[in-house]
């Protein structure tokens, strides 16, 4: 089912250029079994903290976008596990479903806190590492997305009765982002004792004053108090009065049927949507006159 057709994140790519171009990064259109598929990065430092794949077979295509922060250790972890144990729970229940990714993704945040915990005395930071993760899936003309984070994924869809474009996008995810009114309400609710459980800092919202996401894979000294309460992290950071968890690794998931009017779709990091809408990005895809799906990862 999660048969390989593709080379390795670490080659897939084709650097343009020197200087400033050496980080954009980009592979050419490759098949999968609905249309094709491109990936680009565009990076942000040297120290390389997001992963991207594309998993493709005769019946199916999976994408993930993993958007690392406070080190790459997460979502490098994230990019091996994931969908294997996406595969292992599909196969034993029959195919895909909401329980199988949500399993999925359980499984990976309960690894990953393993190695945490292994971890931690050599290397106390890990404990604040994490990654935002979303994942797509196709299989029986189906599409699931998976969120966790500010990831986002968006649909271009013909609307023949648009006049200036006829081509509308369709956002698949939600943002779990502070940033956004109703993600802080949700948190907010989740702690109506802690009065500064999101505050306005450095010119965002934050939970804690430390973090714009609400939900991920990592992050566990925001998740568990004897991670945030243990001596030896307390000597790498300043501790943190949390009385219960603050992240979580649920996911958001929607099940869409696709139809002849999807003409493609955008996976992207929030590094995508900080400089371009919705709108503006499915324009851009839709210049381009052939049916693809598009990976995108910035």
């Amino acid at each position: 089912m999660l048969r390989l057709c593709y080379t390795p994140f670490d080659c897939c790519f084709r650097r343009r250029g020197g200087g400033a171009d050496s980080l954009l990064w980009h592979t050419d259109l490759k098949p999968h079994f609905s249309g094709d598929f491109s990936i680009a990065v565009a990076q942000a430092n040297n120290n390389l903290e997001d992963q991207s794949q594309v998993f493709t077979s005769p019946s199916a295509t999976y994408i993930g976008v993993y958007d690392g922060h406070g080190g790459p250790e997460a979502s490098r972890f994230v990019n091996k596990r994931l969908l294997p144990y996406l595969h292992k729970f599909a196969s034993e229940q029959g195919g895909l479903s909401v329980d199988v990714i949500k399993k999925a993704f359980s499984a990976t945040e309960e690894e990953f806190l393993h190695l945490v915990k292994l971890s931690l005395p050599v290397s106390p930071q890990i404990a604040s590492v994490g990654s935002c993760c979303l994942l797509g899936a196709i299989s029986k003309n189906v599409l699931y997305v998976a969120n966790l984070g500010d990831s986002r994924a968006v649909l271009g869809r013909r609307d023949a009765d648009r006049k200036n474009s006829p081509v509308v996008a369709l956002r698949l995810s939600t943002d779990h982002n502070v940033a956004d009114e109703e993600v802080r309400r949700e948190v907010e609710a989740l702690h109506p004792d802690d009065s500064h459980i999101v505050v306005y800092t450095r010119g965002v919202w934050r939970i804690k004053g430390i973090i714009q996401v609400s939900r991920s894979i990592g992050d566990v000294y925001l998740k568990r108090p004897d991670f945030y309460r243990d001596p030896i992290f307390q000597q790498f950071a300043n501790p943190i009065p949390l009385k219960r968890p603050v992240m979580t690794a649920e996911p958001s998931v929607i099940i869409r049927e696709l139809e002849t009017e999807d003409l493609f779709l955008i996976f992207a990091s929030d590094g995508l949507w900080e400089q371009l809408s919705d709108e503006e990005a499915v324009e851009i895809v839709f210049k381009y006159p052939r049916a693809v799906s598009v990976f995108c990862n910035s």
